[in-house]
């Protein structure tokens, strides 16, 4: 979040006539961790999530509060006390003195609450206090400390309430500060809509009082593009991440690190939409600007995302180059152990699967899961998490998929209780429940799609093409289990979702169709399978050709349903096996490649 509001207290100011600076409101800068976002997510073929290096969730507040120093001074404080205009500063001095020497944050907590009713009994009536609102903004930080995201959220938005932009810069920053740390909290819940919401708002304040080519404008405009890539907005990202090199060329030198880690954001959205030249043009141009600037660490970072796109453009052996040449720098610089190490090893464990060298790849896989087993200090929960959900999908190519399942379940057990990871451990939910599904675990695939669905509504995810893949999975699993009414359910609202965000050519979006005919039959209502099925043969007569195989047995099933409707209503249901597929000797014998059309790969 780009800062909270602070107001200085000279710290050799006698108690209760503390002296409070005419500091601006001011913002602090975003962490340089968050430059490069790259995907963790399990989900297959799902574009890149802007993640640093495991997920784009943002860090919660630290909960370290430093070494013992001092006691700070002690004060018995009533509560008719608070109407003198000294006490606020005096209070919030104690809470930053409190939290500086560690006493806790519960005793901070008092203090600072205290002081928010200070200065609002303090306050003269119709005049904003922008002390009060950075006592507000201390509080909240306080409870996010503790893990109590909710309670802060309502003294945000209050806090929020208190400044009025006509009156000033000062106020507007306040504002600002206010929205931006209200969006970090909503993200730490997983409500990535209504974060993207404030930080929009925060963005619309920030340019209004500064400008649109100030240089901390682009700095927000960057951090907002990262939440749009996470949320799968590219086209927002893309249009932010752009304004965002605009200003960087007005205020600094050519090839400055600044423009580097906007066009490593920028490669990461063109790579998303499959631009891949594109994507490999910024990147390369990155490269060079952080080699002009020294950065050998983060070039090999660089070459990673260069190999990453090489790998799409089935340039293997450039892939390779890339991948080695990264791997070598980091070694040297950060030992053979590293996190980052053991990414590379993962990288190409997935490249040499796609050559057909097997054991190369087992090799690769197997010596990135000795680092992970034995992780060095340092090396932060989100990394692992995102290394074995990626080492999983390749044993699930390998046709081991309980070896699959035991690593999602290892990655998912390192996010649950993360803040913010919510979405990541979404998608890994969802992958577990493709994985279930295939080893014929039915009921735990559909309890796993279950709570991946409720995680992804309540972080705002509700209307991604995503969220339409796995509602349609679920289904799937409701049919096995012969839920019929619960999977017809689902299937209409994957249909609604991927008609809208895929259009009805998508893949994902016939297959929706498909199932939801049969699952109509199922039911008894012919009318409504024979008009899907109609409907699918026109789209792929008029736009998709007729090439496909599904175009046949799509065929047959319409011809088989059109001489039932004709002959009675009132007839026997047909096994939901043969009518999901007519050749159920073949569906069982193919059944992970079946499904798997519909569920997640990496």
């Amino acid at each position: 979040m780009p800062g909270l509001v602070s107001v200085k207290t000279p710290p050799d100011a006698p108690p209760l006539r503390i002296a409070v600076s005419d500091g601006t409101l001011q913002t602090a800068s975003r962490p340089d961790s968050r430059s490069e976002p790259r995907s963790n997510s399990p989900a297959t073929r799902r574009p890149p999530s802007p993640s640093p290096s495991s997920s784009r969730a943002r860090r919660s507040p630290d909960r370290s509060f430093g070494k013992k120093k001092s006691t700070p001074e002690k004060a018995l404080i009533n509560e008719s006390s608070l109407e003198n205009p000294d006490l606020g500063p005096f209070l919030l001095k104690l809470a930053r003195d409190t939290i500086a020497c560690g006493e806790g944050p519960n005793k901070a907590l008092d203090y600072a609450l205290r002081a928010s009713k200070s200065f609002e009994k303090c306050a003269v009536d119709g005049e904003p206090n922008l002390d009060l609102a950075m006592s507000l903004h201390v509080v909240s930080a306080i409870y996010c400390s503790l893990g109590k995201f909710e309670e802060a959220v309502p003294v945000l938005e209050r806090a929020i309430g208190v400044p009025e932009v006509s009156r000033g810069p000062d106020h507007a920053l306040a504002m600002f500060s206010g929205y931006m740390q209200l969006g970090d909290t909503h993200s730490m819940l997983g409500q990535l809509d209504r974060s993207i919401t404030c930080y929009k708002e925060g963005l619309k304040i920030q340019m209004d009082a500064l400008g649109g080519n100030d240089p901390r404008v682009a700095e927000t405009c960057r951090y907002l593009s990262e939440v749009h890539v996470q949320a799968m907005q590219f086209d927002e990202a893309e249009s932010l991440c752009k304004r965002t090199l605009e200003i960087h060329r007005i205020h600094s030198p050519p090839a400055s690190l600044e423009e580097a880690a906007d066009r490593r954001l920028m490669a990461l959205i063109c790579e998303a939409k499959g631009d891949y030249e594109s994507a490999l043009e910024h990147l390369v141009l990155a490269s060079m600007a952080m080699i002009a600037n020294g950065q050998e660490n983060e070039v090999a970072a660089i070459d990673v995302s260069i190999g990453n796109i090489y790998s799409s453009l089935t340039r293997f052996d450039e892939a390779v180059f890339s991948y080695q040449k990264a791997l070598t720098v980091l070694k040297s610089s950060k030992g053979d152990s590293h996190p980052s190490v053991a990414s590379v090893y993962v990288r190409l464990a997935d490249l040499y699967y796609k050559t057909g060298k097997l054991r190369e790849s087992r090799s690769y896989c197997e010596n990135a899961l000795r680092i992970y087993a034995k992780p060095v200090p340092g090396t932060t929960a989100e990394e692992i998490a995102s290394g074995m959900a990626e080492i999983s999908a390749i044993y699930e190519l390998f046709n081991e998929p309980e070896e699959a399942l035991k690593l999602l379940q290892k990655a998912m057990g390192l996010l649950e209780d993360k803040p913010g990871q919510q979405s990541t451990v979404a998608g890994i939910e969802a992958r577990l429940g493709v994985m279930y599904y295939m080893v014929g675990r039915y009921e735990e695939s559909r309890n796993a799609f279950e709570s991946a669905i409720g995680k992804l509504r309540y972080g705002g995810e509700r209307k991604s093409a995503f969220f339409g893949v796995v509602l349609n999975q679920m289904g799937l699993a409701c049919v096995q289990l012969f839920k019929i009414d619960e999977a017809v359910e689902l299937f209409e609202e994957a249909r609604e979702i991927l008609e809208r965000e895929s259009g009805p050519c998508h893949q994902d979006t016939l297959g929706v169709y498909s199932n939801l005919a049969a699952t109509y039959d199922a039911m008894g209502r012919i009318d409504d399978a024979i008009e899907i099925l109609e409907y699918i043969l026109k789209l792929r007569e008029e736009k998709l050709g007729t090439a496909n195989p599904d175009f046949d047995d799509e065929k047959k099933r319409l011809v088989e349903l059109l001489k039932e409707a004709g002959r009675s209503w009132n007839k026997k249901a047909k096994s939901l096996e043969n009518l999901i597929d007519p050749n159920s000797k073949r569906t069982k014998k193919e059944a992970p490649k079946k499904w798997s059309a519909f569920g997640f790969r990496s």
